[in-house]
């Protein structure tokens, strides 16, 4: 009898199929996405993650102060990020990560990808354009990261973030160039050879001093600052400048700079009014050092500086660094506009003296008010109790400041 209602439900359902049955009893009530697309792209970001993990690094510092030996304070502590650019175990990470600390440690992952620590050697440092090169001894070759050049990568590119924000190690985030060339803003209230690329991608404190990569997984630029003011906006170092300031650091632990003893402004329009210039192109000296190369050569507060060892100049601030990444004792030939007469100059650089404490570095630099030792109380202070104190600089009037940065005295120059 129960054989017999079966076959005639089965009899019904094949009548159904064969009039047609409704939409909602032969197929789903949604239309189904292809996901190949996605896939595809999704697996290219992730696997650009995947392959730079393991040569990423965090970095932890502790600064051990006369008031903390004679309180008995923990010393302070600091974290940030670095990547791996020589198998011997050389490292680049950001200046302002390792400044002052009186011991840095490295956490790297093991080829079963667990944390293996190591005490590092701050090799070198460069303030001005705050990369540091730092070295540990491994007992086996380390993978690294390729440097690639951040003169192919244009706004809207994508690019991959890795680093430690907040003492999560090996964190990844993604986003879009947002603009090249950002040149007003300056970290600590310093000045130095800055020409961020920022960036939506999320740095926070901890990731200064990882590596930017483009889609192919070679690093473009350093994480170095955030906008605390703000959301989506950070900035990073372009990998051509720590390019040239890495065999600098390894020879002698400091970059000697190019000097040409002047001070030089953007053309402009207001620019060119108050020195009483005709329109043109270029960028004007404002000021010549008395006693300096370019006073020697004859260079005067006025001139209009066109070109440098024949490539046009258009921007006071690549100037700069075009002269100080040519080092001591190089030769440069000035093409020069003098109230419309064309001159040509040679310069010999010199070593750039050292530079004087601005007001907001003074005001950095002053010794802390003491304080009392707190107790934490809650599991996301606990958290957060690595994440160094951060100084705040204001370009435009916006806070920012670099991430993290946690020492109040300029370190000793090697």
């Amino acid at each position: 009898m129960g054989w017999t209602r079966v076959k005639g439900l089965i009899g019904v359902a094949a009548l159904l199929v064969a009039l047609g049955a409704p939409a909602w009893a032969s197929r789903p009530l949604w239309v189904e996405a292809p996901h190949r697309a996605l896939n595809r792209q999704r697996s290219i970001i992730s696997d650009v993650a995947r392959r730079a993990m393991p040569a990423v690094v965090s970095i932890t510092t502790r600064q051990a102060t006369t008031e903390s030996v004679v309180s008995g304070e923990e010393p302070q502590k600091g974290i940030g990020s670095g990547f791996i650019i020589h198998p011997d175990g050389y490292i680049l990470t950001s200046a302002h990560v390792v400044e002052g600390a009186t011991e840095v440690l490295i956490s790297v992952l093991d080829t079963r990808g667990y944390p293996e620590e190591f005490p590092a050697r701050v090799v070198g440092e460069d303030p001005r354009t705050d990369c540091a090169l730092l070295k540990i001894s491994a007992p086996r070759k380390l993978p690294v990261l390729k440097l690639a050049s951040a003169s192919h990568v244009r706004v809207a590119d994508w690019i991959v973030v890795i680093g430690n924000p907040f003492g999560l190690a090996h964190s990844v985030t993604v986003g879009v160039v947002s603009y090249l060339g950002r040149t007003d803003v300056t970290p600590n209230g310093r000045d130095g050879d800055f020409d961020y690329i920022q960036m939506d991608a999320s740095i926070n404190p901890g990731n200064s001093g990882g590596p930017v990569l483009d889609i192919h997984g070679d690093v473009v630029a350093v994480a170095n600052a955030v906008n605390v003011a703000g959301q989506g906006i950070g900035f990073a170092i372009p990998i051509d400048i720590a390019k040239t300031v890495i065999p600098h650091l390894k020879a002698r632990g400091r970059m000697r700079r190019g000097w040409l003893g002047i001070s030089v402004q953007d053309y402009s329009p207001e620019v060119a009014a108050a020195f009483n210039l005709p329109q043109g192109r270029g960028v004007v000296v404002t000021d010549v050092i008395e006693g300096g190369p370019g006073a020697a050569a004859g260079l005067r507060v006025g001139d209009v500086i066109t070109r440098l060892d024949q490539r046009a100049v258009s921007r006071a601030h690549t100037m700069r660094w075009q002269v100080a990444a040519r080092g001591v004792g190089h030769r440069v030939k000035l093409q020069v506009n003098r109230l419309g007469h064309p001159l040509r100059v040679r310069v010999k650089l010199e070593e750039m003296p050292p530079e004087e404490p601005s007001p907001a570095q003074a005001m950095a630099t002053a010794p802390p008010a003491p304080r009392r030792p707190t107790r934490s109380n809650s599991v996301l202070e606990d958290l957060l109790s690595p994440v160094p104190r951060a100084r705040a600089f204001h370009p435009g009037g916006e806070a920012f400041r670099a991430s993290p940065d946690d020492a109040e005295d300029d370190p000793p120059e090697p």
